[in-house]
């Protein structure tokens, strides 16, 4: 069975260049830690959120496969950097999980 990890991040529209210069540093950091979760990323253009929201998401093969994704990111120090950096700028922030239907 698919599952989806989503992370949702609100920001201040203000601060979105700010906010898009430290997601590359994410982007980067996904890269070049060995097996760090690898996501993509979207902008919303219509919808229900806002201009001013970034969207990542993975899909994994079991829920185990997200649990262990959660705590690797969860154990990375670098993560924990990049997130106190950006966090100023956020306004809200999510994480939802999907698990695919048939």
């Amino acid at each position: 069975m698919v599952y989806k990890l989503r992370f949702v991040q609100k920001f201040k529209k203000a601060n979105q260049a700010l906010f898009l210069q430290i997601e590359k540093k994410f982007i980067e950091l996904e890269k070049t830690e060995p097996g760090f979760p690898s996501g993509k990323r979207f902008l919303p253009v219509t919808g229900k959120e806002a201009s001013n929201t970034l969207i990542w998401e993975a899909e994994f093969s079991s829920m185990e496969d997200v649990v262990s994704a959660l705590h690797i990111i969860e154990d990375n120090t670098q993560h924990d950097e990049l997130l106190a950096e950006q966090i100023e700028y956020m306004s809200d922030t999510y994480s939802e999980i999907y698990k695919q239907f048939q």
